[in-house]
């Protein structure tokens, strides 16, 4: 599959708070910027994979309906976070199988209603109380009813397993409010120090609340179609140049290394793959060739797993790794460079699929990366794209 499907069209509503808005409604804003920057009609559109599903917003049948779309090939993924690469990837499979053309990937979320829509079961919460939260840990009888209790759970059994010290975390937020300050349309820009980071208030500690992604409404579409189609775009082509998807199984916890998680095996010995990944074998590249990497923080220790996953470090040297600005803007590997969701604003990992998309067209403004070829998305549960521009 390697630069065997691309990113022609993407389009953003770019985040906020939109009380008075639909998912639908930020979705068709998204969707039209997305047509108009890969010079497509809506009749063009052939396949639809969508990120917006119930309860937060319509599945993909009434998608295309209310979007004015007919398609060959549909498909839909879970609403919960991590898993645009996931629809980027199907996508990209879609249109090498011969399954349809042009395939539009779409994530629209109301994040700021969460709890708010109807009853409390309406966003799973009661839900939530009789079968627990899947991979984020959510056990009821451990009173893990919220990610951020399974997230601090595991940054403190991963804080002392290495001997570190949590305060170390303060680099990460640092960081990308670093990054957010120069994003017009991050949620937060207000500058931030280190007394702010630890004077802030524990949510569950050790996670303080600037550990915490910041909760928007808003939309992104991508439309991905083959490498040959791609030559005729008006905009510059991301090219898809490998992929590996999300790990699954008993080893498995979205808030801790393979077996460092809660409840999951009880020997822990589990070093980083390195380069070697199937992501990085079907790119024919390694971590030293990224030139910019956005991964999932909805939570501050995941940038550290994501860091040690994706091959960046060895296991327990992330939070060494992040300190003396190597995640920033003109360090080594910059990371989430238009403000994460820790600043910029928590839309499930979509606004850092824009940046990737912007970053590689040299379209990132006062944040770009010099020179930016090679993007790359991951999770500290390894799902992962690598992405690379013509120059590749």
């Amino acid at each position: 599959m390697r630069a065997a499907a691309a990113i022609t069209g993407a389009g953003s509503t770019g985040v906020g708070s939109h009380a008075e808005r639909t998912s639908i409604s930020l979705a068709s804003e998204a969707v039209s910027l997305a047509l108009a920057d890969a010079g497509l009609s809506r009749r063009e559109i052939d396949g639809l994979i969508v990120h917006i599903g119930a309860p937060r917003g319509a599945d993909y049948d009434e998608t295309a309906a209310l979007l004015g779309l007919k398609v060959r090939f549909a498909s839909q993924t879970w609403s919960h976070g991590r898993f645009g690469a996931t629809v980027i990837q199907h996508a990209a499979m879609a249109v090498s199988c011969g399954l349809a053309d042009r395939v539009l990937c779409l994530g629209a979320y109301k994040n700021s209603n969460l709890g708010l829509i109807g009853s409390r079961a309406s966003w799973g919460f009661e839900e939530s109380l009789r079968f627990g939260g899947g991979p984020h840990g959510e056990t009821p009888h451990a009173g893990f009813n919220g990610p951020v209790a399974s997230a601090a759970f595991a940054a403190r059994r991963y804080f002392h397993k290495y001997g570190t010290s949590p305060d170390k975390l303060a680099a990460v937020p640092l960081a990308f409010r670093k990054h957010a300050m120069l994003n017009s349309e991050a949620r937060i820009r207000k500058p931030l120090t280190r007394d702010d980071y630890l004077g802030a208030a524990f949510i569950v500690e050790p996670l303080r609340l600037l550990d915490c992604s910041v909760v928007v409404d808003g939309a992104v579409a991508l439309i991905v179609t083959s490498a040959e189609r791609a030559k005729d775009a008006p905009s510059r082509p991301v090219f898809l140049l490998g992929a590996q998807g999300v790990h699954a199984g008993p080893e498995e916890f979205i808030f801790g290394q393979p077996g460092l998680g809660v409840g999951q095996a009880s020997v822990f010995d589990w070093e980083s793959p390195g380069a070697n990944q199937t992501v990085y074998r079907m790119a024919g590249l390694a971590p030293a060739d990224v030139d910019v990497l956005q991964v999932y923080d909805a939570f501050s220790p995941l940038v550290l797993l994501s860091l040690e996953r994706l091959g960046f470090c060895g296991a327990g040297e992330a939070v060494d790794f992040v300190q003396d600005g190597r995640i920033e803007l003109g360090g080594e590997i910059p990371v989430n460079t238009s403000g994460g969701m820790l600043s910029e604003g928590h839309l499930n990992g979509w606004s850092q699929m824009m940046e990737i998309v912007r970053q590689l067209r040299h379209q990132a403004g006062a944040r770009q990366v010099p020179d930016a070829k090679v993007a790359q998305w991951g999770t500290a549960l390894g799902d992962s794209i690598i992405f690379g521009n013509s120059d590749v």
